[in-house]
């Protein structure tokens, strides 16, 4: 299985469309347009098919990390769920 292909079905089954894609890649700041992410869902005989790397999948699943869970507290602070149950 390809980057590309895991990059297809996690759009798929977290109906996620281009414009969403764009904005979780730039949680991580790392910039990419709307077209150069359709080049990666292309079929692989098209001439505009492009390959997707491994820098851009993980850029793009650690924004998805953020994009779910939200970002990770700074160091030194509790988080608030943390707190309640110490009391």
């Amino acid at each position: 299985m390809t980057n590309n292909d895991i990059l297809k079905k996690l759009r798929v089954a977290l109906k996620l469309r281009d414009d969403d894609i764009v904005k979780i890649l730039a949680l991580v700041d790392f910039r990419i347009s709307k077209s150069e992410l359709g080049a990666f869902f292309r079929r692989e005989d098209h001439p505009k098919y492009m390959e997707c790397g491994d820098q851009i999948l993980r850029n793009f699943l650690n924004g998805l990390v953020i994009h779910l869970r939200g970002p990770m507290p700074k160091k030194g602070e509790k988080n608030n769920s943390q707190k309640k149950s110490n009391k």
